[in-house]
């Protein structure tokens, strides 16, 4: 097949003749194949009925031009640096010291245990912050005071299950929302929270942050803790 290109960036593939094909028997390998040596392209006008086959590709010049409607976002020693427009930003070690991190109280007098529990794992995972990261403990510390006074809806009182395994066989433990409130009002709350929080070395490290104590009173007033905003209207258990 022969190829000409011209100084305009023109490139037409034409057939060979017959004859030429059949003229020269000397083989090539290239690559693992075969290809048969080529006489000397022609040039001559051809009429379009005895061309079988012509390609024509025109080359275009690929220089990379900054587009008018988008130089207003560069500067002029902008240009070869880094890349400024894509820079996420990540929380570092200095961004969530425990020692900044506020502290929240709530009480848990006639408030549902749910909704209760959701309120308390926003904060604690800082899902209110602006710099809200999903791999980073951004969150606060919650107290929780009264907490035997905690509400439920419906029969759950004597429905609602809790089970633990003392690890040998047969220490299947079960008792039911009121048999734990009775023995450990704390526990319903830790229980309810940390199966809100994310599964693995991060849930364990923002479960220390809950405190529950049964009673008004709790040993952190040196925190300063702050009532929890609570914006759900629902969260109230109505008498």
């Amino acid at each position: 097949m022969a190829v000409h290109c011209c100084s305009s960036s023109f490139l037409m593939f034409t057939s060979p003749s017959p004859k030429s094909l059949c003229s020269s028997s000397n083989k090539t390998p290239f690559l693992g194949s075969s290809t048969v040596a080529l006489s000397r392209p022609s040039f001559q006008s051809l009429p379009l009925s005895r061309i079988n086959r012509t390609t024509r590709i025109c080359c275009q010049d690929k220089a990379a031009y900054v587009p008018l409607d988008q130089r207003w976002m560069f500067e002029e020693s902008e240009i070869d640096g880094p890349d400024i427009w894509n820079k996420t930003w990540y929380p570092k070690a200095a961004d969530h010291v425990n020692t900044d991190k506020p502290w929240y109280i709530v009480d848990a007098t006639d408030k549902i245990l749910g909704r209760l529990a959701s309120t308390i794992a926003i904060y604690m995972r800082g899902k209110n912050l602006a710099t809200y990261t999903p791999s980073v403990d951004m969150g606060a510390f919650v107290i929780v005071v009264n907490a035997e006074k905690v509400a439920i809806s419906g029969k759950k009182r004597t429905q609602k299950l809790y089970r633990r395994h003392s690890g040998r066989p047969g220490g299947m433990k079960v008792e039911t929302f009121d048999q734990l409130q009775q023995r450990i009002p704390e526990r319903i709350i830790e229980h309810a929270v940390r199966g809100m929080l994310p599964k693995g070395r991060l849930g364990r490290q923002l479960f220390t942050h809950l405190k529950v104590y049964k009673g008004p009173e709790h040993p952190h007033a040196a925190q300063k803790p702050v009532e929890l905003p609570i914006r759900d209207k629902r969260i109230q258990k109505q008498r």
